[in-house]
């Protein structure tokens, strides 16, 4: 299993890298999104370079919030074409795996219309992937796309499709953590994980391991038993990195020992918005 994070979209992406390789991370979740790690600001070879220098591999994320279910056909279409700038980007890295959100921010429309918006945004994106040798992955949301039932619909359309598994985002909007259904249901499918605490509701805080309410040991051994053992990106958003350090070791440890304890974690941090 390898730990890692993601650079903030806002700084330069090579002094991301430096600082992640520095705290002993294993791999950059590396996001092309504005305002600075946009595709049309990144040098992907400098990037390729540095990810090499340091000995560290990348998992492709893109910004949560590109409107690919949009009713606005124009919307939907430049989303798409979007995406697919993302792909060429990252193919040039190197990076073998790219996450897309769903979206279900079409008010007034049922949830069906929400998956065949989705469905028709993936199926024309899939041809490109599979080109220029990028697969996609899908990563859960908390509303329309975090649960088994609600997610099935475009994963078991189509199997090409990975799943990226957000943890934090399984305890939000929803009576109970819906991680469990989903690692049992779609293990299988499952290329990548963010893990992060958060005290329920609808507030995606990205907490430190261990200051929210999520049982982080139960994950991890669940993770385990149905044999995942690839990229954990700690999304730990917090301006000093002690918090990230912090829940790499507890991560590491867990992972390592079974039976280990999470122990007590440092006053929780005013947090970032993703």
């Amino acid at each position: 299993m390898l730990i890692g994070a993601m650079n903030h979209p806002a700084e330069d992406v090579i002094s991301e890298i430096k600082w992640m390789a520095a705290l002993g991370l294993e791999f950059v979740d590396l996001t092309f999104e504005p305002p600075k790690a946009a595709v049309w600001n990144v040098n992907t070879r400098e990037i390729r370079d540095a990810l090499a220098d340091h000995g560290l591999p990348a998992v492709g994320h893109t910004a949560y919030y590109l409107p690919m279910g949009s009713p606005f056909e124009s919307l939907r279409r430049a989303a798409v074409d979007e995406f697919k700038r993302c792909l060429e980007r990252f193919a040039e890295v190197g990076v073998e795996w790219m996450n897309i959100h769903p979206d279900g921010k079409a008010p007034l429309h049922p949830d069906n219309y929400h998956v065949g918006r989705n469905l028709q945004s993936l199926e024309e994106l899939l041809p490109f992937a599979r080109e220029v040798g990028v697969g996609l992955m899908l990563e859960n949301l908390p509303g329309k796309f975090n649960t088994v039932a609600q997610i099935s619909p475009v994963l078991d359309a189509l199997p090409e499709l990975a799943l990226h598994l957000d943890i934090g985002h399984c305890n939000l909007i929803t009576e109970t953590n819906t991680g469990d259904d989903l690692i049992r249901t779609y293990s299988h499918r499952l290329k990548h994980v963010h893990l992060h605490d958060n005290k329920g509701g609808n507030a995606d805080l990205h907490l430190p391991l261990g200051c929210g309410t999520i049982d982080i040991a139960h994950y991890v051994r669940l993770l385990q038993t149905r044999g995942y053992d690839s990229t954990i990106t700690l999304e730990v958003f917090a301006d000093d990195r002690t918090y990230l350090a912090h829940s790499r070791d507890i991560l590491r440890k867990l992972w390592d020992e079974p039976e280990m304890e999470i122990p007590s974690t440092p006053a929780t941090p005013r947090s970032k918005t993703n």
